[in-house]
């Protein structure tokens, strides 16, 4: 009996070392060496200030900018509270939260149907990317804020639309951080 619970205590070291010491530091050498902005969050820089990461949302106000999709994480955009609401789709307080926020953005585009994912979040919360279709249809309130015309945005806009991930996966996205550091960029 002891000789078990000696081999029992030495294989627990054992593999805590390799297992929870050893291979977390080489696996995230090997990431840091082969593919450090991956690694590191893929955060973005402008003039040496950190102003986002890649892959993760954030929110903009304000009509010059293009806006995320809502986020449910915490009190929104919260990463330490990555989540959705769990409200399901009949629940009321869901539906009111929704009506709204169409009734809010309709007004920017009266008569033109919503893009759902302006009005709904996504299951993490911190969704970065928008449709194609939310990105054009935000184009007018953006042109007009800064004073450029609405073909020069809506070329941002292509510009800056991913595909699907090697031609069969996912769906056609717009990184928001992205595209408003480009319009950021743009002389009038």
């Amino acid at each position: 009996m002891k000789k078990d619970f000696i081999t029992a205590v030495l294989m627990t070291v054992v593999s805590t070392l390799l297992l929870g010491l050893a291979y977390p530091l080489v696996i995230t050498g090997v990431a840091q060496v082969l593919l450090p902005d991956k690694a590191n969050g893929q955060l973005i820089y402008r003039n040496g200030q950190l102003v986002g990461s890649r892959i993760i949302g954030q929110p903009f106000t304000g009509p010059t900018y293009f806006h995320s999709r809502p986020s449910a994480a915490g009190d929104g955009y919260d990463a330490a509270n990555s989540s959705g609401s769990n409200l399901g789709p009949t629940n009321q307080k869901l539906l009111d939260r929704v009506a709204a926020d169409t009734a809010r953005v309709q007004a920017e585009n009266p008569g033109l149907p919503v893009p759902v994912d302006l009005v709904t979040t996504s299951a993490s919360g911190l969704d970065p990317e928008i449709t194609p279709a939310a990105a054009l249809f935000q184009v007018p309130r953006v042109a007009r804020a800064r004073g450029m015309g609405e073909d020069r945005v809506r070329g941002l806009v292509e510009g800056h639309t991913q595909g699907r991930t090697l031609g069969i996966l996912g769906e056609p996205r717009v990184n928001v951080l992205e595209l408003n550091l480009a319009l950021d960029g743009v002389q009038k």
